[in-house]
């Protein structure tokens, strides 16, 4: 249903539909990864709708408090890109902060969640994570703000 009314906004010229995508990293520099309870069940980064008005780094850190109950500080953004693979427009916007809170899956949408070292990655990630993330940590590395003095 939520695809047909975003094909059929999109068919109409409304705005395309915004999303971002976060990169969480703990104290170890591992990065937090998910599993959704629907979808094709490979890890993921956390993330999710930008509401209207809203900023992508605000929208960020809300999106991973809520899946993951992990709260973020440094928060940054990193850019954005174009996605129309669903046949309707996405504005997505790439996230990046860090934690000291263990992930806590929500029970509904995510029904897993771990830190993993970005050399010790699980095999299952999804598809296009397992394309970009290395490029994601690289700059989510670069992009990180320097700790207070």
């Amino acid at each position: 249903m939520r695809k047909r009314w975003w094909r059929l906004l999109w068919a109409v010229g409304r705005r395309p539909v915004r999303g971002c995508r976060v990169l969480v990293f703990d104290a170890e520099e591992r990065v937090l990864l998910i599993r959704h309870s629907y979808g094709e069940g490979g890890w993921m980064l956390p993330g999710g709708g930008i509401g209207r008005g809203e900023d992508a780094v605000a929208a960020g850190a809300r999106e991973v408090l809520e899946e993951t109950a992990c709260r973020l500080a440094g928060v940054v953004a990193l850019g954005q890109s174009a996605d129309s693979s669903m046949a309707i427009r996405h504005e997505v916007h790439l996230v990046a902060g860090w934690t000291v809170d263990m992930p806590r899956p929500d029970g509904r949408e995510i029904v897993a969640a771990g830190f993993f070292a970005p050399e010790a990655l699980p095999e299952d990630l999804s598809p296009r994570l397992a394309e970009a993330l290395a490029g994601y940590l690289t700059r989510a590395k670069a992009a990180r703000p320097a700790p207070p003095r």
